[in-house]
């Protein structure tokens, strides 16, 4: 079994919300009694007032949204099983997290950028596989090869410049790292998509991408920021504390180095573009998968999963339409239970 929708739990709250109301106002009715009168004088002014009727009532309420809830959530259970043949590609994201992503020439700044293209490159994926590579002064894997883009994006949105401990920028190791996720035996082919200010503090990205092209691995790479540059502001609780200083105390400029980017690009016959323009972006990474040969590399058993969320808002509409029928005045199959000694 699996939930749909796990936030709509929050709502489970409002259950013991509603007893403490239903509490508050029977205290708030026999306080108003008393003032009234004697209390058993009061009963006897209205004998067919039943105690166990409201009491009925909150219950049937209770279960009638919790049903509501749970049809919010649907859960869903997996009635079968079918064989699920895919046709697609293996790509790797290779996601920048040094400080110069802090840069804000971009909105909001380099680093959300990088992930808004990202997310939604993945959203507009078909059956391809993917993986996720975070690199600063080394490389970091964040996520393996997978068919689940929900979890790919939660870990996405995850990443940050501290995940990496040590700072810099170090390209040929996020394409080393990112070679390591391809299968060597595998006819798939193979695209990494590599985002970054292309500030490079180590040699080699070249080379790596040229032993990467031997391997049968194409390198897209994405430019975010500008080429004039800007400061990296040093926050705390979102307000700028100062500014990244180098060893001179002097204040960084960081600027988008497009021809490192390009070099990489044109050493795996890939390509270059900048990632200011989401629009632009989405299409040209459409137009290059569209042109990569699609190879069915899975067949595996998967679950269908189906919705049972029509049973539990049955239940809660039934529920409420029978609390249309639940008057406050005795009944009497309810004088013969005598639940609550009302019948004395």
């Amino acid at each position: 079994m699996e939930l749909d929708e796990k936030k709509y739990l929050y709502l489970l709250i409002i259950l013991p919300l509603m007893v403490l109301v239903f509490f508050a106002n029977l205290y708030w009715k026999r306080k108003k009694q008393r003032e009234f009168g004697d209390l058993e004088m009061v009963k006897k002014l209205s004998p067919e007032s039943s105690i166990f009727k409201p009491v009925l009532k909150l219950v049937v309420l209770l279960l009638a949204f919790l049903g509501l809830v749970i049809a919010l959530v649907n859960p869903k259970i997996g009635t079968k099983m079918e064989t699920v043949k895919r046709e697609g590609i293996d790509i790797v994201f290779a996601m920048d997290v040094s400080k110069s992503m802090l840069a804000e020439d971009v909105a909001p700044n380099r680093l959300d950028k990088s992930k808004q293209l990202l997310s939604q490159i993945i959203n507009q994926l078909g059956n391809d596989r993917i993986g996720i590579v975070a690199y600063a002064g080394s490389a970091f894997p964040v996520l393996p090869i997978t068919t689940d883009y929900s979890v790919a994006k939660m870990f996405l949105q995850s990443m940050n410049t501290e995940m990496v401990s040590s700072q810099g920028t170090s390209l040929d190791e996020a394409i080393k790292l990112s070679l390591t996720y391809f299968d060597d035996k595998s006819k798939t082919s193979k695209l990494l998509i590599l985002i970054s200010d292309g500030e490079d503090h180590s040699d080699g990205a070249e080379s790596m991408a040229e032993e990467a092209n031997k391997a049968g691995m194409k390198i897209i790479t994405i430019g975010v920021g500008t080429e004039k540059g800007a400061t990296i502001p040093l926050k705390r609780n979102g307000v700028v504390e100062s500014f990244q200083r180098d060893n001179n105390n002097e204040v960084v400029i960081t600027k988008l180095n497009r021809a490192s980017l390009e070099a990489i690009a044109k050493a795996t016959k890939g390509g270059y573009i900048s990632g200011n323009n989401t629009k632009e972006v989405l299409e040209y990474i459409k137009n290059i998968l569209d042109k990569i040969q699609k190879t069915e590399f899975e067949s595996t058993e998967m679950a269908d999963y189906q919705s049972q969320f029509q049973w539990f808002l049955g239940f809660a509409f039934l529920l409420l339409f029978l609390d249309i029928f639940l008057l406050d005045k005795k009944t009497k199959w309810v004088k013969k239970l005598d639940l609550f000694n009302e019948a004395s």
